[in-house]
């Protein structure tokens, strides 16, 4: 019998994001084991493990191979950091003996069984989803969809399934090297944190499967194509296919004036996106996690560390040898140092150049 697994990546600031994937995934596939990959230390007065009920597993930073990492991590921010440790975490749990590691987002949340979409690759060794599966004609929405596919990568590694075999496992480990080289937000320079990467993958790897059911991973980005219906059952079905998982990325933010854009003339998308949201603040109340928070966001003394400090600190071996535990305040530390020599790397961002 194979032995299957999910899991997902995440910080204490986004649990209530994982808590409904991780319920939404039991009911849909109680047959497999979930996961959390938590990048983070719990609130101070918080239960971690009471935080992280439910799910049947957790990896911390200490549970993965990844030489220096909180040091590696300081060059990183909260997105990157969750995002370059994916791979890791992927390869930790094949040594567990799953014969199947699948990887989702947390912002996700399933709604029919995933298993026979994964049946229906067969034997492939890698299944990815194409951001885009299905062409648009119009202008506007091809700026929004085909070219934002060119420009943050073909596939959306908010899903990712491997089988622990050779093929696998190969991808697996090129994956985790290349994150942690370069795993960051810069579009610019071809890099956009873990996802471009995944551009090559069919060109370097045997036994890849491009999943193109219309009910996985649907999401903003590929909705212009995708038509939503509820039957009478109360069924959801994407394209007439069940709907298998839609993927709430930036929910509350951006993603949801795209789903409004390309709801059409159906109310599908935003009753989904309004169920979403009640679950997320009901699910936010039941986590009672500060905003924001994230342990390795911060140095020792609570003051937030900058994007500026970040770059810096990755962009020089010199500094980063020197100072081989970043995150420390006071005499000797970095932040002393920074205070010294590179007084705008404690600054914080102006607000009229702030990304939101």
């Amino acid at each position: 019998m194979t032995r299957t697994c999910c899991y997902t990546s995440f910080t204490y600031s986004y649990l209530a994001r994982a808590r409904i994937l991780m319920q939404t995934l039991r009911h849909a596939q109680p047959d497999w084991d979930i996961w959390a990959l938590v990048p983070d230390e719990p609130p101070p007065g918080t239960d971690g493990p009471a935080l992280l009920a439910g799910f049947d597993g957790v990896l911390g930073l200490d549970d993965l191979a990844v030489p220096g990492v909180r040091s590696w991590l300081f060059g990183h921010d909260l997105i990157e950091a969750c995002t370059a440790l994916k791979a890791a975490a992927m390869l930790r749990l094949m040594d567990r003996g799953y014969d199947q590691v699948i990887y989702l987002d947390p912002d996700i949340a399933v709604f029919h069984p995933l298993a026979p979409a994964l049946d229906a690759a067969g034997s492939a060794s890698i299944v990815l989803t194409p951001h885009q599966a299905a062409p648009n004609w119009q202008p506007a929405v091809i700026e929004d969809c085909e070219r934002a596919s060119l420009r943050f990568g073909v596939f959306n590694m908010g899903f990712v399934a491997v089988r622990a075999d050779a093929a696998g496992r190969a991808f697996a480990s090129w994956w985790a090297a290349q994150v942690h080289a370069a795993c960051l937000d810069a579009p610019d320079s071809g890099i956009f944190t873990d996802q471009k990467y995944a551009d090559l993958v069919p060109c370097l790897f045997p036994g890849v499967a491009v999943l193109r059911d219309p009910g996985c991973n649907v999401a903003s980005w590929n909705l212009s194509a995708r038509r939503l219906c509820i039957g009478q059952d109360g069924g959801i079905t994407a394209d007439g296919a069940p709907l298998r998982f839609f993927h709430f990325s930036k929910a509350g933010g951006i993603g949801d004036a795209m789903i409004r854009r390309y709801a059409w003339d159906t109310a599908v998308p935003l009753e989904l996106l309004a169920w979403y949201k009640d679950e997320l603040a009901r699910q936010t109340a039941v986590a009672m996690v500060p905003p924001g928070w994230w342990a390795y966001g911060q140095y020792a003394d609570g003051t937030p560390v900058m994007p500026a400090a970040r770059r810096l600190y990755r962009n020089r071996p010199d500094v980063s040898a020197y100072f081989p535990e970043p995150y420390g305040s006071g005499s000797g530390s970095l932040q002393e140092w920074l205070g010294a020599h590179e007084p705008d790397c404690l600054s914080a961002i102006p607000a009229a150049t702030a990304v939101p």
